[in-house]
């Protein structure tokens, strides 16, 4: 599984970005993130089936994690950005079935390189 996140850049404060990643059918995927000097963080998670979302209390109603299934492309919607989102973030796929958390890192199998999200005050 070959995955490459996309979609960072250089925002305002109060922006809206949206990230990509290319994930193969029927994983549970992940998005994760590093600020620097700090340790990687979940964000976001959405289910293989698309059933079920999970959002860190930082970004709960700012963030979106969708799946386009025709396009076989994830999503992380991502507004009202503050420079706190500063950070590389992750995409990462998982096995749909197991038993560990969608928000610990330890689901997940395959993690593509990341994509850097800058918001400036």
């Amino acid at each position: 599984v070959q995955l490459q996140a996309s979609g960072g850049g250089l925002v305002q404060a109060g922006a809206s970005l949206r990230l990509s990643c290319a994930p193969s059918d029927e994983y549970s995927v992940g998005w994760f993130r590093q600020a620097p000097g700090k340790e990687r963080d979940f964000v976001a998670a959405l289910r293989w089936d698309g059933r079920g979302t999970y959002y860190a209390d930082s970004v709960k109603g700012r963030f979106t994690i969708s799946r386009d299934n025709r396009k076989n492309m994830v999503y992380l919607q991502m507004n009202n950005l503050k420079p706190e989102d500063t950070a590389v973030y992750y995409c990462a796929v998982g096995p749909k079935n197991s038993g560990i958390s969608h928000r610990s890192e330890n689901r997940y199998t395959y993690w593509g390189q990341g994509t850097l999200v800058t918001v400036s005050s």
